[in-house]
């Protein structure tokens, strides 16, 4: 019995530290300091967007990629990343993954017109660093893309 509360303790622990990171990454995204993001990001960093969700679908690669990623955003004002749940998917080859229920809001830089997006991301973390996310249009889509069940209302937070 001691054995596995240890287990699950060290396993909740582990968890605990990979939401720390993704945390701390989005509130660098949402300062919206270019060098505060790229201390958080890995030289390998590659982020997918989509078509279901852009109608400029694209990949970002490395620190150029990511400064890119946010220069696209510049017509916008007030921009956030607002996380609702994280779920630990699990590590492998060292690298750690988090799924992550994103609310995406911002204003019109011209018109002020809010605009709000639902979107959960899938992260991929090595040595405390973003190496990669996918994005998708649905919480449940992500779920599965990390190997993980639907959603049955349980994130960590």
């Amino acid at each position: 019995m001691r054995v596995a509360q240890a287990r699950w303790a060290i396993l909740q622990a582990v968890s605990r530290k990979k939401i720390e990171v993704l945390q701390r990454i989005m509130d660098a995204f949402n300062s919206g300091d270019i060098e505060r993001i790229l201390h958080f990001m890995h030289p390998d960093f590659e982020a997918e967007v989509p078509a279901e969700l852009s109608p400029e679908p694209d990949v970002y690669r490395g620190h150029e990629g990511v400064r890119r990623y946010f220069d696209s955003f510049w017509p916008m004002e007030d921009v956030r990343f607002e996380v609702a749940g994280f779920w630990d998917a699990g590590e492998s080859g060292g690298d750690e993954s988090v799924v992550a229920d994103v609310r995406l809001t911002a204003r019109g830089g011209r018109t002020a017109i809010p605009v709000e997006q639902r979107i959960a991301q899938v992260w991929t973390l090595r040595d405390a660093r973003a190496l990669r996310v996918r994005t998708y249009p649905t919480l449940d889509q992500a779920l599965a893309a990390a190997g993980l069940p639907p959603r049955s209302g349980d994130a960590a937070a």
